[in-house]
């Protein structure tokens, strides 16, 4: 693969029949829901947060916070896109900044991480498999959970982990443990109140986890792999500091690779790049990679982060969506952004909150604080890890054909080309036209010879072999 920026030379197309090479695009917008009569956070101006989705009985759903709680919104039919139901926060109003969610065996986990002295936050618990007639909340108490930052379950072992987290009347714990096999009974396994494994940790601001190993983003205690398999002895498998990766800040959310060899996250510090870490040895992880949004200004700031396969979905405040490859996670490649917001940088929280990418239809979710829920059309069937170059195109559908010819050939595309350019053996451009979907050329004045026929054509590059002769 033949990345942007770098020479290209087309005598080495010889020995290839085609390459990918993806180009940063503004993706499709497909709806912008928001509801006018919601109130904004005193401290931020937020009106939404968090956003999450599933898929239940045939329809897709995103799951929106705000002030006022918890939003479903249809996105079956994404240009018409409606709220199906609304479930009232335990706590509510101008006080609320974040919710955060997770699903689970058709339940959805929702939590708050603001209450007041006599508006009690608490842990809902939502039952999803009667939808789209109705949702129902089957648990709404703050006697496990009152408050939490974040909360992400690992579903192979059915625990979820509850992150700066209060229960009751109980003091803070940076970080909690709970048995969710009975998904309505969550059942507390341990809270870290004095640290973990001796190591004192003040604050656990997010987490990833997959088979009892946890990724945990402590904030200004930096970042921690801890195997939890026992809870009553978790062990420390790697610990960074602040002061052992470059562009560090407040660490702040990542997401591992589906191989599982690669961990990416985020600072949630003005001007400071994303990191990728090399996890296949936990006890030993290696820095492999920084990179960014591509804006210069010092307030551009990265939020939360979720990789779909070979892509990293980012939810980049001020910056929008942004969308990476990763299929080379020594350098990721800005492939796709949308932006959510028009307000200039600053020293604040503004923009795009979350971003979820798994829906089936491939649709992207995108919250942003002060302009709700942003659906982007699918941009790729991008869910394929195992699709080799010659899948992808095979699924474009591009024909060029008769091919060889003697000058005059047919390109046929279901999709729209926004661009096709020709290239001889040396380089030289011979022949470029603009958008088309299925077009007849002739070219009965160029010299018989191999060319090569560059097509842009959603977010991808494509280079087809085309021979002349005569």
């Amino acid at each position: 693969m033949i990345r942007k920026g770098k020479l290209i030379v087309l005598s080495l197309f010889l020995f290839f029949h085609f390459f990918l090479e993806a180009q940063p695009v503004k993706g499709t917008l497909l709806y912008n829901w928001t509801d006018p009569t919601l109130e904004s956070s005193a401290q931020y101006g937020n009106i939404y947060n968090e956003v999450w989705g599933f898929e239940i009985n045939g329809n897709e759903y995103a799951v929106i916070g705000s002030t006022e709680g918890t939003h479903f919104i249809n996105v079956t039919n994404p240009e018409n896109a409606k709220e199906d139901f609304f479930i009232q926060g335990a706590s509510h109003g101008p006080h609320i900044i974040h919710r955060d969610y997770h699903d689970f065996k058709g339940y959805l986990y929702a939590v708050s991480d603001e209450d007041t002295g006599v508006d009690k936050s608490s842990l809902q618990i939502i039952d999803l498999t009667k939808l789209p007639e109705e949702i129902e909340v089957v648990y709404d108490s703050r006697d496990r959970i009152r408050k939490a930052h974040n909360i992400f379950i690992d579903s192979s072992e059915s625990r979820l982990y509850a992150c700066a987290v209060k229960n009751g009347d109980d003091p803070y714990s940076p970080l909690r443990i709970y048995d969710i096999s009975d998904p309505i009974n969550p059942t507390l396994l341990e809270s870290y109140k004095n640290g973990i494994a001796g190591v004192s940790i003040g604050h656990v601001h997010d987490t990833y986890v997959k088979n009892n190993i946890a990724y945990l983003n402590a904030g200004f205690d930096g970042l921690l792999i801890v195997d939890f398999s026992d809870v009553s002895n978790p062990i420390i498998l790697s610990h960074l500091l602040g002061t052992d990766y470059p562009e560090s800040g407040y660490n702040h959310s990542g997401w591992l690779s589906q191989d599982g060899n690669y961990y990416y996250f985020a600072d949630e510090t003005w001007g400071t790049k994303m990191k990728v870490y090399d996890v296949s040895d936990p006890t030993n992880i290696l820095l492999v990679a920084t990179f960014d949004a591509g804006n210069e200004s010092p307030f551009s700031i990265p939020h939360n982060q979720i990789v779909s396969c070979d892509y990293l979905f980012t939810s980049y405040y001020y910056d929008g969506l942004q969308v990476f490859n990763i299929q080379d996670p020594t350098n990721p490649i800005r492939i796709l952004f949308y932006p959510t917001t028009t307000k200039t940088p600053t020293s604040s929280y503004e923009g795009a909150w979350g971003v979820y990418p798994f829906l089936p239809s491939g649709n992207i979710l995108v919250s942003d604080m002060q302009n709700g829920l942003f659906i982007i059309r699918k941009f790729a069937d991008y869910c394929t890890p195992s699709a080799t170059d010659e899948q992808i195109v095979a699924d474009l559908k591009i024909n060029i054909f008769p091919n060889p010819n003697t000058g005059t050939f047919k390109i046929q595309s279901e999709e729209k080309i926004k661009r096709f350019k020709l290239y001889n053996i040396t380089g030289s451009l011979v022949f470029e036209s603009g958008e088309f979907v299925d077009h007849e050329f002739q070219m009965n004045h160029i010299s018989p010879g191999i060319y090569f026929a560059e097509l842009n054509i959603g977010t991808y590059r494509i280079v087809e072999k085309i021979v002349i002769e005569k």
